[in-house]
């Protein structure tokens, strides 16, 4: 094998950690570059950027996943981290092309995809929700720590700096990737796909998306993601630069606040979904996690001060149990031939989210005239001081998140929806998916592909 040793997770969490890690450097250079580049709309052309990159990478996820199958998955993880990272020396080049460059990167920002399916080849099934327990703590590490570092670097030295440091550790991801990680596909399994042409219907993002309707509690399953994860993708996007911008936070405290909530959400998601897991149960779970996000949204939306976002922050961190205990229902419920079809359901409806909900918000933002002043006004005129409101006297002076409020009613109706998932759900377990899965089995490793992804860490900013 080319590489280092044996294929392991560790080559795949050193992978995560280096690409997240150089983006998160890049938290605070990001926010002023993007002000700078659209001074007047700047929040509507933020949702669009991600936005479109987010719809790319939902139409190409699975067909990376399947040529991953037939051509092995180093290559693809080299390819996808080169293109999710290209944009990183832009910033101080060309912004222009920068946010160009980051919308279409979209097509191959599917790192975690076969990463995850890199993942799956070399462990057992037993083995495998450690080690994608591993991936994901990892990957929510980078981005507590990078933040802080960024910001630091940026007050001290300059974004320059911030951005050459970005483009090494992304190069260097690329090296270890070309030198020290092997193929995880042995080769036995590839010459049978050879000259088999990658079906359509394996490719087709919206596939799983048709099946959805054939099951009724796998509909309801799929609503209810829909409906709580189109408010999270589109506050990924844009709740830092909300926090620096509207609410007057400096560069630091944004640093201060991804660590402590990341923190946070691990601990969420490891100790806490454990105990209420055992204790009220998985659909009871499911229902809490979705009553704090309500609760979180809402008070983004109302809240004005910086002592209520870190309030809501903590209360965010709860929320972040919501989709781990979704995915654990579905994983106990399905047969285990199908737990990549349903699972690959999920994912789908999380893909398509993470394109809508960014735009989403831009355009909430936009229809309520919050936007920004001068970053100089921001730094100078205080905490208590709204530097976004655009005319004091409109509905953004009452409501400084407008889009936050819309994300919680969201969130009200998946609570509403997810009251009528059955407790034991049985009918995953009929044969009502096995007919419709033979695409999506073609290949060996595709459903675990589709599965893993399922797993994706919440903490994920999907447009990255």
């Amino acid at each position: 094998r080319q590489g280092i040793g044996e294929p392991s997770v560790y080559h795949a969490v050193v992978v995560i950690f280096l690409e997240f890690f150089a983006w998160g450097l890049l938290t605070t250079p990001m926010l002023t570059v993007l002000h700078q580049t659209f001074p007047q709309h700047t929040f509507l052309m933020n949702g669009l950027i991600h936005g479109v990159k987010g719809l790319l990478s939902f139409l190409s996820a699975p067909l990376i996943g399947a040529l991953s199958d037939v051509w092995g998955r180093k290559s693809f993880l080299l390819l996808t981290v080169f293109f999710t990272c290209a944009p990183i020396p832009l910033m101080k080049i060309s912004p222009w092309w920068y946010f160009a460059v980051i919308s279409m990167s979209g097509v191959f920002a599917v790192t975690f995809s076969v990463i995850f399916a890199y993942v799956a080849d070399i462990t057992q099934e037993h083995e495998r929700s450690t080690a994608y327990g591993l991936v994901s703590a990892t990957f929510a590490a980078s981005l507590v720590t990078s933040p802080a570092i960024g910001a630091y670097l940026s007050q001290a030295y300059g974004d320059t700096l911030v951005v050459v440091l970005a483009s090494g550790v992304a190069l260097l991801d690329i090296a270890f990737i070309l030198l020290a990680v092997p193929e995880s596909l042995p080769e036995e399994m590839r010459p049978v796909s050879w000259g088999a042409p990658i079906s359509w219907e394996q490719a087709d993002p919206f596939a799983s998306l048709r099946k959805v309707g054939q099951d009724s509690t796998v509909l309801l399953i799929c609503i209810t993601v829909f409906l709580s994860y189109l408010p999270e993708a589109g506050q990924y996007s844009s709740f830092f630069l909300y926090l620096r911008q509207v609410i007057g936070f400096s560069s630091e405290t944004v640093a201060a606040f991804i660590g402590v909530v990341g923190i946070l959400s691990i601990l969420a998601q490891t100790v806490v979904l454990g105990i209420l897991m055992r204790s009220i149960g998985n659909k009871n779970t499911i229902l809490l996690g979705l009553g704090f996000q309500i609760l979180q949204l809402a008070w983004y939306g109302f809240g004005s001060q910086p002592w209520m976002m870190w309030a809501a922050g903590a209360v965010a961190a709860m929320s972040s149990i919501t989709f781990p205990a979704i995915s654990a229902m579905v994983s106990r419920n399905a047969d285990p031939d199908q737990q990549g079809v349903v699972q690959g359901m999920i994912t789908g409806i999380r893909g398509l989210c993470n394109g809508l909900g960014p735009a989403l918000y831009g355009f909430v933002f936009y229809l309520f005239h919050v936007e920004l002043n001068e970053m100089a006004e921001v730094e100078t005129l205080g905490k208590a001081s709204k530097p976004n409101m655009a005319n004091p006297t409109d509905e953004s002076s009452i409501i400084p998140g407008p889009p936050f409020l819309f994300g919680a009613c969201s969130v009200l109706l998946s609570l509403l929806v997810a009251l009528f998932i059955p407790e034991h759900n049985l009918a995953l377990r009929s044969g009502s998916h096995k007919k419709h899965s033979n695409g999506a089995q073609t290949h060996t490793h595709s459903p675990q592909a589709g599965g893993s992804d399922g797993k994706e860490p919440l903490l994920e900013d999907s447009s990255v």
